[in-house]
């Protein structure tokens, strides 16, 4: 909590520092923030909280005495944790042992967790769960922490389809959604925004968010990305609206507030070579495009986009490399992109069928050691990372396919 309210503190500061056509807006509306900032945090904790009561996980590492062998990736053996997650998992090699392991992790100050931190489980069966308490001993929360032996992906098509989700656990205000690993069990490889929308609008009801599920889809459900509006507090900020959105990444919603662009971390490692992807998608423009001040743009029509990226996630230090929202189609990790050149405006299910472009050759032993990430995007308003776009623009996806080519 005390990084959510560094965000806040951060956010009233680029308030108070903007031209005077935002401060006589801010003059008018600081009841509005403050009444909203007051909701988001009685929301939080459901009352006025101390200051140790959070009971959170922050990161976890997992020691071995031969991490080579173990991990593909030295920086693997290290998880950090975002405040909306309570599934936390290693990906290792697939012959690595599990049976006896030690994973320790970094708490909120002063809580405690059991197990106890750096105790010796069994993960060849499953899940380990641990329970966090906050200091103040009020609070706590259950988290699973799973070890999963990968081999090769050998088979040449995966599928991703919309046919399991959920509220999310914490709040029950927004659905989060799961994807099916090969041993059958569900990941939470899919990420959406809309714990970032929350914040701005408190009070929407679960399908009021920029991305839900669409219960009859192409084939069984589907999901539904809206462009929505922010409502009193966007308009302050000058984020006035939130596009929808899923990709295969991380949200990381501490830094939301203050760089929404890196707050979408793109990409989960890829061990085989992607060579074209496909789906089917419904798409319906909003009435009028506005800018970044909520002007409309005359004789524009919203865009949404649908793309993967292939890109190398470390670089040549062995440091570790992510995508973001402002470099996810021109860093220079990047191998190999399938994009859709144009969404063209639709209410019937229309397929489509995109190769992938590569940039450079594959490097086998990089990509059978998960050296190698793929990000698959979907978004209601292309340019609503810079905050324009159209409201009431609606992109609906369903049974997407990843056709690869795989070394045996």
């Amino acid at each position: 909590m005390n990084r959510i309210l560094s965000n806040f503190a951060g956010y009233f500061k680029f308030i108070a520092m903007e031209q005077p056509r935002v401060k006589h807006i801010y003059n008018i509306g600081t009841l509005a923030v403050l009444s909203v900032f007051m909701t988001f945090m009685c929301t939080s904790c459901f009352g006025d909280e101390p200051a140790n009561c959070e009971a959170d996980i922050e990161a976890a590492v997992l020691h071995v005495n031969d991490p080579e062998s173990f991990f593909y990736q030295l920086t693997d053996s290290l998880q950090t944790v975002m405040s909306t997650d309570t599934a936390i998992v290693f990906t290792v090699k697939g012959n690595a042992d599990v049976t006896s392991l030690s994973p320790r992790f970094t708490l909120t100050p002063g809580a405690t967790i059991i197990p106890a931190n750096g105790s010796t489980h069994d993960f060849s069966q499953g899940p380990v769960y641990y329970t966090v308490t906050s200091e103040d001993g009020r609070w706590t929360r259950r988290y699973s922490v799973k070890v999963v032996p990968t081999f090769h992906t050998v088979a040449d098509t995966l599928f991703y389809d919309f046919e399991h989700y959920e509220l999310e656990t914490a709040s029950d205000r927004y659905y989060t959604w799961h994807n099916v690993l090969s041993d059958g069990s569900l990941g939470n490889d899919w990420a959406t925004a809309n714990a970032g929308y929350r914040i701005s609008m408190s009070t929407a009801k679960p399908m009021d968010y920029p991305t839900t599920p669409l219960v009859q889809g192409y084939d069984g459900a589907a999901v539904c990305l809206t462009t929505r509006d922010t409502g009193p507090f966007g308009k302050m900020a000058n984020k006035r609206l939130a596009a929808g959105n899923m990709f295969l990444g991380t949200f990381d919603i501490q830094i939301a507030m203050s760089d929404h662009l890196h707050a979408t971390r793109f990409g989960i490692p890829f061990t085989s070579r992607p060579d074209h992807f496909t789906g089917y998608y419904t798409y319906e423009p909003g009435e009028f495009v506005q800018d970044f001040y909520g002007n409309p743009i005359p004789n524009r029509t919203d865009t949404a986009d649908i793309y993967a990226v292939f890109y190398r996630n470390h670089d040549a230090a062995g440091n570790e490399i992510v995508l973001y929202g402002d470099n996810v189609l021109s860093s220079s990790q990047i191998v190999a992109v399938a994009k859709l050149p144009y969404v063209e405006p639709t209410s019937q299910w229309t397929p489509w069928n995109v190769k992938f472009e590569y940039r450079e050759e594959i490097d086998e032993e990089l990509l059978s050691n998960r050296g190698y990430s793929l990000a698959i995007v979907f978004s209601s308003s292309s340019a609503g990372g810079s905050f324009v776009g159209a409201i009431g623009s609606r992109l609906c996806v369903d049974k997407v396919r990843l056709i690869c080519t795989t070394e045996e």
